[in-house]
């Protein structure tokens, strides 16, 4: 029996990906320093929108411990539930500060969920396994080497050391949370920073995986994410994969969204550079 399509959304969020501040003169088309500005314009847009949340996409800052002193204070000013993610760039802090990285942000987990009116929101770690944020002294450190050293040897175009994966520990928790929503019958939005689809040299080193996991539940939406600034899509077994465009990118243009989860659809209204997208579930 077809689902009855809603009029009202169940939940409503605000999505930004990238702001990647850092006090620090252009390079190409990244602005850096402009990231402040843009990213007050929206949390003041946001604020207006009586939404249930905000989630970034990860990278609010590009590199130096000093810029989260810069950009936080911004933060503080969401009237809303606000949540990170993490990226890469959060870890661009030195050695020292790697570990405590997620102390900055406030976050009690690198990886979580939260459920909201019928729907549970995933937020992944897609640093778990890399070359910069896993130390040389933990467990992990090996699976990471092992699995980045089998996509270079592969020529994989995601073989990048800016790039990262998710641990078998990662995946053993995400499998519990999908289970759960899926025996409560909620619906299921996933949050990482790297992307999962299409192919592309941004990708989680094992995308794959992600996608095999995620496609054996038809109560998962979509996954959102970051990291590839010019934003991307794509459709596998079901589930919508959004790359959010980067806010950083331009001088005088931002890039934001406001994202709206139906019990039939999710619509994504974008602004500045950011996507409008209407996303059907299930996928037609």
């Amino acid at each position: 029996m077809p689902v009855a399509a809603q009029d009202k959304p169940l939940v409503r969020f605000g999505a930004i990906a990238d702001p990647q501040y850092a006090p620090a003169a252009p390079r190409g088309t990244r602005y850096y320093a402009n990231s402040l500005w843009k990213l007050s314009e929206a949390i003041e847009k946001l604020n207006g929108e009586n939404l249930d949340f905000v989630v970034t996409l990860g990278d609010i800052i590009d590199r130096h411990v000093d810029a989260y002193n810069h950009i936080l204070p911004i933060y503080q000013k969401v009237e809303t539930d606000n949540w990170f993610v993490l990226g890469n760039h959060e870890y661009d802090v030195g050695k020292d500060y790697v570990q405590t990285v997620p102390m900055f942000l406030g976050m009690k987990d690198r990886y979580y969920s939260f459920v909201d009116n019928g729907v549970r929101f995933i937020t992944t770690d897609g640093n778990d396994l890399s070359m910069y944020a896993t130390p040389a002294d933990i467990p992990r450190r090996k699976e990471a080497e092992a699995m980045f050293n089998a996509l270079v040897k592969a020529e994989a175009v995601n073989a990048k050391t800016w790039n990262g994966g998710v641990s078998e520990e990662q995946f053993n928790w995400l499998k519990g949370e999908l289970d759960a929503a899926q025996k409560a019958g909620e619906l299921v939005v996933i949050f990482n920073h790297f992307p999962a689809a299409p192919d592309n040299n941004h990708n989680l080193w094992n995308y794959k995986d992600m996608q095999a996991m995620l496609g054996q539940y038809d109560n998962v939406m979509a996954y959102f994410n970051g990291h590839n600034h010019a934003g991307n899509y794509g459709v596998v077994d079901g589930v919508h994969y959004v790359t959010v465009e980067g806010m950083l990118e331009t001088a005088d243009t931002t890039a934001y969204a406001i994202i709206e989860v139906y019990n039939d659809r999710i619509e994504m209204k974008g602004f500045g550079r950011a996507s409008d997208r209407s996303l059907p579930h299930p996928v037609q």
